[in-house]
């Protein structure tokens, strides 16, 4: 017949309570495995439920209104341009930037063949075959 199905009614049948059943033994359990799985289940822990109503951002990380820095507020970092970081303008360029910087990490060539298959499936997105791009001129 099957699992019935629950809903309302007076012929629905509750579904949680058959799974909740099912796991308090082990069908086909070969000799001793069933006393050590109950043994098991006696053993574990409940999780403990943490009281947090008495906590709050600021307790936890400090107020992040005093790290603001206000647009007529002097600046904070009086040596470096405003340009720091672009190409054109004083300040160093682009390479300067972590994400522009050649990082050589050998553990991903070894994923190398499964990113170079995916990148060649149809309908592959274009970051995808970048990132195949990136891994092969940095070997």
């Amino acid at each position: 017949m099957g699992t019935p199905t629950p809903g309302p009614g007076k012929f629905s049948k509750r579904t949680d309570k058959a799974v909740a059943d099912a796991n308090r033994s082990l069908p086909n359990a070969d000799y001793g495995e069933q006393a050590q799985y109950q043994a098991a289940q006696q053993g574990m822990q409940k999780p403990q439920e943490v009281n947090v109503s008495g906590m709050n951002f600021n307790d936890l990380f400090g107020n992040p209104a005093q790290n603001v820095v206000g647009l007529g507020e002097p600046s904070q970092m009086p040596n470096t341009p405003v340009t720091d970081g672009a190409d054109l303008g004083p300040g160093g360029d682009s390479s300067i930037l972590s994400s522009s910087q050649k990082v050589s990490d050998t553990t991903m060539v070894a994923y190398l063949p499964a990113l170079e298959f995916m990148a060649n499936q149809p309908g592959s997105s274009d970051a995808a075959r970048n990132l195949v791009r990136n891994l092969k001129a940095n070997m």
